[in-house]
C-alpha cells in the first residue's frame, strides 16, 4: 500500500500536499487516543482541602458556558447547606 502511494505520488506531485496531511491527521488522532486513555486529566480534586468542592458553588454561579432562557441571578438555593 505505501509503494502504490509513493508511484502515486511520483506519476502526481500534487498529491504530495494530501498525503502529508492525512498523515498529520492519523497521526495527530493516535496521539490523542493515546493522551485520553493514559487515564482522566480534566477533574483533580484536592481531597485534603476542599473534599466536596460542588458544596460550595452558589445557586447563582454560572457553570455552563452558554445559558440562553436562564437567568441566573434571580434562581434560589433549593437545597440543604452541608
Amino acid at each position: 500500500m505505501i509503494k502504490t502511494m509513493f508511484q502515486h505520488a511520483k506519476k502526481h506531485p500534487g498529491l504530495i500536499p494530501q498525503f502529508l496531511f492525512l498523515g498529520m491527521g492519523v497521526t495527530g488522532a493516535t496521539l490523542y487516543l493515546i493522551r485520553l486513555a493514559r487515564g482522566p486529566h480534566v477533574t483533580l480534586w484536592d481531597k485534603k482541602n476542599n473534599p466536596e468542592p460542588w458544596n460550595k458553588l452558589d445557586p447563582t454561579y454560572q457553570y455552563k458556558f452558554v445559558a440562553i432562557n436562564t437567568d441566573y441571578k434571580s434562581l434560589k438555593k433549593e437545597g440543604p447547606d452541608f
